[in-house]
């Protein structure tokens, strides 16, 4: 069985630090995926057999890096720590820039506006240069050592490849050559290096508040019936099958069915929607979501990480941590950029010096100028930053994207398939006429539905609910059988009845007069869904059931054909009833009578036409054609979100969100498009100028540290695009 884990990992600089974890672990047998991702810190395992963390922390420490399990204490524990790149890392970047700024000001000050040229004004340089040199600098010789002992090369070789150069001619100059030294761009290169790392791990903080917003919205206690007693314990106390009370103005801690009380529920953070919905008796809440009125109790039927709210961060962690497939470009040209920028560095040190006769000073500069201008994190945060705020944005508004690949499939799409019953339709459908024929219309709805009585199909429920309301008896059907998409049979009170389509009841012989086709056929160009009944070898009756439109459908489509998107109907119905419904909603394309197994081949028809195809559907019936297509969609039913199969899930079992997904992957690409374009751009011109000699080398780093940044904070503006 496949199972994974996620591991919180500390100390990676850029990309290439990522690439080699990622091959450490990858050699633990077992391992069937190792992703590493940079933007957020975190590696996810999937690896079959015993549980080999304790062989993946080894491999990731070995390493060189910093390794502890993501997993909360308790599994339901939900706290902000361990969440928050800026919450980590700020404090201890920032004090590291403070004391690199507090000793390269007096070595600036001494070195380039005093210029003094005294022993002891250069060794005094020097002791402020070696510590930040060795004391801030530290943490570039430990990433070479061990880039080295893993035969790998990352950022951090190139920095400490630069700076020391940069020192070591200055402390040979000091001592022994009695030359000009430059301190100031050893000091100020390591300085300007973890500026960037401050302001990226600000900006990559802000980059995940979604996640963390999600924590916050978590209830911190809850109002246990124990016993007699009534105890506020804390969420991580309550057990399934607890009693819990909820008063007006609190947050419900867990999921659950109300079993007393009534009241008006603020589920805003599920559903978008801001007014309030009216519970009572035997309905479900959701941890997290607000009691707005009356008093009532619950009783807790998923707790921890199967509550929906956990459900949702799980969702949005996994697809933050995920790979895009057009990152596989950015993790190639990766895997070869710091050996080829150092071999550009030597190059341009050997031009200058013993081809155009430069100093050794001027050469050494250049070659260190390349060294550090050179950026591969700008390439490396390019995708993740834009999936992580993409996402996170998505979840903010009902889209949980399980994934960069589908986030990326999203972008592609230009033909999409909707399922009719409960996608297009409310699927609540409800009898709107009962023709009869020789039989009484209490006789018919009595034997139709006894038998409908114990099947699942939503028709039939129809059915059972209108004899209900007409207060009809209803009896145990004996010799039930149900065929999948045509109908069902069995004997109620002696008499053998049959309910379904026309087709069900001429494969069992049942004659139908044209009379009886004409009126059936009538019917369904109003849009109605008709159910044919037989009793005792002929046909008692038509049912007449319609199922409306959700509200806002048409003006949906509207928007996806804006987008260049083509549109299609796919339902089981009879082509008469499809094609009044499509009128209604403004779909020409139409494949009716299509049974739930032949769904996923009608997909595939559609996709051999070389067409990108997204089916949207309830994730259920429709799995086999959702798990066909490009992409799945599915219309999200809340508490199942965990076990639905397509690759985006919308809350809010809203059309409209169809739309705005799209919509959102469009951005989310642009973004990672644009975020590559700059990161190459920035090392094509970058680099030659290095080499040309014009760009001293601190300048060379902190415009290096800043291009990091400027990916982030591009990434950043999704969160300020708007989806409709």
């Amino acid at each position: 069985m496949l199972q994974k884990k996620i591991l919180k990992i500390e100390g990676m600089h850029c990309v290439s630090c990522a690439k080699i974890i990622e091959k450490n672990v990858k050699k633990i047998s077992g391992i069937k995926k190792a992703d590493v991702n940079f933007a957020d810190e975190k590696m996810r395992v999937e690896y079959e057999g015993k549980d080999i963390e304790k062989e993946v922390i080894s491999a990731v420490k070995k390493a060189g890096y910093k390794v502890s399990s993501d997993e909360m204490p308790k599994e339901h524990k939900m706290k902000m720590k361990g969440h928050s790149h800026e919450h980590e890392h700020s404090p201890r970047e920032r004090n590291a820039f403070i004391l690199g700024l507090m000793l390269s000001i007096p070595i600036i000050v001494l070195s380039m506006i005093l210029k003094n040229k005294s022993f002891e004004s250069m060794f005094a340089q020097f002791i402020l240069a070696s510590i930040a040199q060795f004391v801030i600098g530290w943490r570039f010789y430990r990433g070479t050592y061990y880039a080295l002992k893993n035969k790998s090369a990352n950022m951090d070789m190139l920095i400490a490849m630069g700076t020391t150069a940069a020192y070591a001619y200055s402390v040979a100059n000091t001592f022994w050559l009695k030359s000009d030294v430059f301190f100031e761009t050893s000091s100020l290169l390591i300085t300007f290096v973890i500026l960037g790392n401050w302001l990226e791990a600000r900006a990559r903080g802000k980059a995940g508040d979604a996640i963390k917003k999600l924590f916050e919205l978590q209830a911190k206690t809850a109002n246990v019936v124990r016993g007699n007693e009534i105890i506020k314990v804390s969420i991580e106390d309550v057990r399934i099958g607890d009693v819990i009370i909820v008063k007006p103005g609190e947050k419900i801690s867990v999921d659950g069915i109300i079993v007393s009380g009534q009241s008006s529920i603020d589920e805003s953070m599920i559903s978008g929607e801001s007014i309030p919905v009216d519970k009572s008796v035997g309905d479900t809440v959701f941890g997290a979501t607000i009691n707005k009125t009356g008093s009532f109790r619950f009783k807790a039927t998923k707790v921890g990480k199967e509550t929906l709210l956990a459900q949702i961060i799980k969702m949005v962690e996994e697809a933050q941590g995920s790979k895009a497939p057009i990152e596989r470009f950015a993790d190639m040209v990766s895997s070869y950029f710091v050996p080829v920028v150092i071999a550009i560095a030597i190059i341009a040190f050997a031009v200058w010096y013993f081809v155009l006769s430069a100093s050794f000073v001027f050469a050494l500069l250049a070659g260190v100028a390349v060294l550090v201008i050179a950026c591969p994190c700008a390439l490396g945060l390019a995708t993740p930053t834009a999936i992580i705020v993409g996402t996170g944005r998505g979840a903010q508004n009902g889209i949980l994207i399980k994934n960069g690949g589908a986030l990326e499939v999203a972008n592609k799409i230009n033909v999409i398939v909707f399922d009719k019953t409960g996608t297009l339709t409310e699927g609540k459908p409800n009898v709107t006429k009962v023709i009869t024929y020789d039989i009484k219309e209490k006789e018919l709805l009595e034997m139709a539905a006894s038998l409908e009585s114990v099947s699942e199909h939503s028709l039939a429920e129809a059915i059972v609910n209108f004899a209900k309301q007409k207060k009809v008896t209803i009896e145990e059907p004996k010799n039930f059988k149900a065929i999948l998409g045509k109908g069902a049979k069995g004997v109620v009170l002696e008499k053998e009845i049959l309910i379904g389509t026309e087709l069900f009841l001429i494969e069992n012989k049942i004659k139908i007069s044209e009379d009886i086709k004409k009126e059936k056929k009538d019917l369904e160009k109003q849009g109605q869904t008709v159910v044919m009944s037989a009793l005792d070898g002929r046909v008692a009756g038509l049912i007449a059931i319609s199922d409306t439109l959700k509200k806002g459908t048409k003006e949906a489509l509207l928007v996806l054909r804006k987008y260049g998107i083509d549109i299609w109907l796919i339902t089981g119905d009879n082509e008469r009833t499809a094609k009044a419904i499509g009128k209604q909603a403004g779909i020409e394309n139409i494949m009716a009578e299509v049974l739930p197994g032949e769904k996923a081949d009608k997909i595939k028809e559609l996709q051999l036409r070389g067409t990108k195809v997204a089916m949207v559907g309830d994730g259920i019936n429709d799995a086999p054609a959702l798990a066909q297509a490009d992409l799945g969609i599915v219309m999200g039913a809340g508490a199942d979100i965990a076990i639905e199969t397509g690759g985006i899930i919308l809350v809010k079992d809203s059309i409209a969100d169809v739309g705005r997904a799209i919509r959102l992957s469009r951005m989310t690409m642009a973004k990672i498009k644009q975020n590559m374009f700059w990161a190459l751009f920035y090392n094509s011109i970058g680099i030659p100028i290095a080499a040309s000699g014009l760009l001293r080398p601190e300048l060379a780093g902190l415009a290096m540290a800043l291009s990091s940044v400027s990916v982030v904070l591009n990434s950043l503006f999704l969160k300020r695009k708007k989806l409709d």
